[in-house]
């Protein structure tokens, strides 16, 4: 026996998602649909980026979300709490924090005690830390450079301009903050 389930809109008024999304596509701009384009393609991207990721550091104990984490905490240049490394990766404090305290468990990071505040922490890279990142990025030089053969320069960075503008909008930083 079949389940029915009683809906609170008349049958009439109800449209399909298909003459949904061509009502919402109608009212986008010809910069909307292409950027709506360049969205979807980059939640593509993503996807395959961390599993390539992964598989490129398995070897060294690492995932892309552990890789990504020891590369803000090199890039920041100085110890930081990790409120601030998920703040600059723009990334779940929750998350980060869990995937730093898997690092200290495996003794690539360390923290030391924070003299602005006793709570927050400072993570701070230990040797080992230094020699599986190092490691890492030897193992991603030959990978990226074979993923740019036959891309031209100018398009990498013109796509690395919009993709920033667009980052910084959504996090109101930009001149048309939106989010």
């Amino acid at each position: 026996m079949s389940t029915r389930y009683c809906l609170s809109y008349p049958f009439d008024m109800m449209v399909s998602i298909g003459q949904y999304l061509i009502m919402v596509k109608n009212k986008r701009t010809p910069a909307g649909d292409a950027l709506t384009d360049v969205v979807l393609e980059l939640f593509r991207l993503n996807n395959r980026l961390l599993a390539a990721g992964d598989r490129l550091v398995a070897d060294l104990g690492l995932t892309s979300a552990r890789w990504q984490v020891l590369g803000m905490i090199v890039a920041t240049g100085r110890p930081q709490p990790v409120a601030w490394l998920a703040r600059d990766m723009g990334a779940n404090r929750q998350n980060v924090q869990r995937i730093v305290n898997d690092l200290e468990k495996e003794g690539l990071v360390t923290y030391q005690p924070n003299p602005h505040h006793r709570r927050a922490m400072l993570v701070v890279l230990t040797e080992s830390g230094k020699r599986v990142f190092d490691d890492a990025m030897r193992l991603q030089t030959p990978w990226i450079n074979k993923l740019t053969e036959g891309l031209c320069l100018e398009d990498i960075e013109t796509t690395h301009r919009v993709i920033a503008t667009i980052r910084r909008r959504l996090e109101g930083n930009g001149e048309e903050g939106v989010a």
